[in-house]
């Protein structure tokens, strides 16, 4: 062995370009060139490529554009050098939930939790600023000078980027927004699992815009659908337009093939047309001739055939106004459910049969609407936010029955990921826990909120909860709390055992590490002494052990054991020893056989804990084959 078997960690996110050269280069290794000194591609040669014509110059196609659409998705395939620090003062049960609580801008959060939640998010609920002219706050990456920004919001944020008031008087009102919103969700659908939801509300400022990012980010054919749902209330001060009553919410999965849709419960309204009734339960009929789209012949030609009537002659699915249709199913189909007692023959006005098939009561959903007219609003939303905190604290919180029922329909396994990156109200796990009591599930939650102030003149302000992450926090700790109350009286059993209503709070901040640790070609002999380590003083092993996670690509959740347990550990067993992370300024030999007894997966150690570099070769021969090193 030698000292290639120990890498070094990067600790900051990847590069997506690079990763996508290096993606599309494997397929055409002619396309590539180089530009500045750096791998590239030749974009023409690129196009010649994909195309059966000779491709000359630009050609019109229907898209959607916009000023700084470009440079939105450069900015979504950037790097950063950031990390999540944890903040254990304001969690709920930091040690054994499985939910997360992150502040910062909710672009870098979904950059930095790319690598860990890649392919695991079952289901993504967002409620982003709906652009109606009134401000909202957003990261803007794009520097200006002090003079150009004071003249229009002075404010920056600790970085000096723009945190960004988007009104209608701005000259960029919808690219701002549109940009706003394209490179969060280019970053989003690739934490999707395969079968995986993103559900948008928005109302009818962007609706159409949004239909049209949706459809580039997610592809068109992975709409599911757009969903209106009525409000309760008509707003829009106008008389000469419309009134609006209805908010939408967009539907798209990442891949349609292995998405699945679950039908809504059956209302006891629904349930009267279910009247007649065998030995198998409570059934309805419906035509075996399919009726509605695609019921032509020339659709499906193996659903044309004839089938005999019980007076012995032979029937084909002939649409009344006479051109040829299909069954609803293949003729191998038919004679199952003829043996299945499921056809049923009837008589129609002239006396002819025609077929009929049975649908049974049991087990049945109906179709998803795109009309939700049947959830309680806003309004009832924020009495339940008034009943958790005596006072009126949000304006426009979603309801809790919103989210549970996207959950519902779309297949959410008791162990899913539901992530909700523009929290607010924290509607979303107030959710997941009531549905988790419900039907004793152990999904879990990641909401991720902007630490935007609350107006001072406002009644959140005014009872002591300075930013919206401040209030979305403690909502969840008294919705939980209340969800184990209401669950006991209901059960004699003790629900808290099974049910997680804890947080970990993580919190974006700059990296741990000094300058010297990603730019040390830059810095002296000389200089390079003057660093006793490259961890920043005001940092601490926990803070360095999850910018290691992310840097690994480790979910954020896993049960973490510090040893010995004091205020600042630097030795961590992460899910029973998968990994092992030691900080330690120099490495014992006791330490290595402590190490070697847990056989981890994974070790992570400081590079400078090595007197020399053979000690680094020792090492790698005295851990297991199946152990990978890393250092920082």
């Amino acid at each position: 062995m030698n000292q290639t078997n120990i890498n070094k960690l990067k600790m900051k996110t990847p590069n997506k370009t690079d990763i996508n050269i290096q993606d599309i280069l494997k397929l055409f290794p002619n396309i590539a060139t180089e530009k500045d000194g750096k791998k590239a591609i030749d974009f023409d040669l690129l196009r010649q490529m994909l195309s059966e014509d000779i491709i000359e110059g630009d050609e019109e196609r229907y898209r959607l554009d916009w000023p700084g659409k470009k440079a939105s998705l450069l900015k979504a395939n950037s790097s950063i050098s950031k990390t999540l620090r944890p903040c254990k003062e304001e969690s709920v049960d930091f040690d054994t939930t499985q939910n997360l609580y992150i502040e910062g801008d909710n672009f870098e959060v979904l950059k930095l939790i790319q690598e860990s939640y890649l392919g695991k998010i079952k289901m993504i609920y967002i409620d982003p600023p709906y652009n109606t002219g009134k401000d909202f706050v957003y990261r803007d990456n794009f520097k200006e000078s002090k003079e150009e920004f004071e003249e229009k919001i002075g404010l920056k944020d600790e970085d000096e980027n723009k945190l960004f008031k988007n009104t209608d008087s701005n000259g960029r009102f919808h690219s701002d927004w549109l940009s706003m919103m394209y490179e969060r969700l280019i970053v989003a659908r690739d934490l999707l699992k395969d079968d995986g939801v993103i559900f948008i509300s928005i109302d009818d400022n962007e609706v159409h815009n949004l239909r049209k990012i949706c459809d580039e980010v997610f592809g068109e054919g992975n709409f599911v659908g757009q969903i209106s749902i009525a409000k309760g209330t008509t707003t829009g001060q106008d008389a000469n337009k419309i009134g609006s009553s209805i908010d939408y919410l967009l539907v798209y999965t990442k891949k349609i093939d292995d998405f699945i849709l679950v039908g809504l419960p059956m209302t006891e309204k629904d349930k009267l047309r279910f009247s007649l009734e065998d030995s198998k339960g409570k059934y309805s009929i419906l035509q075996f001739r399919k009726t509605g789209s695609n019921d032509r012949r020339e659709d499906r030609p193996n659903l044309f055939y004839p089938i005999t009537a019980p007076d012995g002659t032979e029937i084909y699915p002939y649409h009344p106004s006479g051109y040829e249709s299909t069954w609803r199913t293949s003729l191998s189909s038919y004679k199952k459910w003829i043996d299945e007692d499921l056809i049923v023959w009837k008589k129609d006005s002239n006396d002819e049969y025609k077929p009929y098939v049975k649908y049974y009561l049991e087990g049945r959903t109906k179709q998803v609407p795109n009309l939700w007219n049947d959830i309680d609003g806003n309004k009832k939303a924020s009495l339940i936010i008034k009943k958790l905190f005596d006072k009126k604290l949000f304006d426009f919180p979603k309801p809790v029955e919103l989210l549970t029922r996207c959950m519902r329909i779309s297949n959410i396994s008791e162990n899913d990921i539901i992530l909700d990156f523009f929290s607010g109200s924290a509607t979303t796990a107030h959710a997941v826990m009531d549905l988790n009591a419900q039907d004793g599930g152990n999904r879990k939650f990641i909401m991720v909120q902007l630490p935007e102030t609350t107006d001072e003149k406002s009644e959140a302000f005014k009872a002591g909860y300075k930013t919206i992450p401040e209030i979305g926090k403690e909502r969840i700790r008294r919705a939980g709390k209340k969800i184990l109350e209401d669950n006991s009286k209901l059960n004699t059993q003790n629900s808290k055992l099974d049910l997680d209503i804890g947080f970990r709070v993580l919190k974006v901040d700059d990296t741990n590490f000094k300058d010297i640790y990603y730019h040390p070609s830059k810095l002296s002999q000389e200089q390079l002494g003057l660093f006793d380590t490259t961890i920043k003083e005001d940092r601490d092993g926990l803070d360095v052990l999850f910018q290691i996670l992310l840097d690994l690509g480790v979910e954020l959740s896993l049960p973490i054991n510090a040893i010995p347990n004091k205020e600042n550990p630097e030795f961590f067993i992460v899910e029973d020893g998968e990994l092992i992370v030691c900080i330690k300024d120099e490495i014992q030999k006791e330490d290595i056989e402590y190490i070697k007894s847990l056989n981890p997966l994974n070790v992570v150690l400081k590079e400078s804990c090595f007197k020399a570099d053979k000690d680094k070769i020792n090492l790698v021969q005295n851990l297991s084959l199946v152990t990978t090193v890393s250092v920082i």
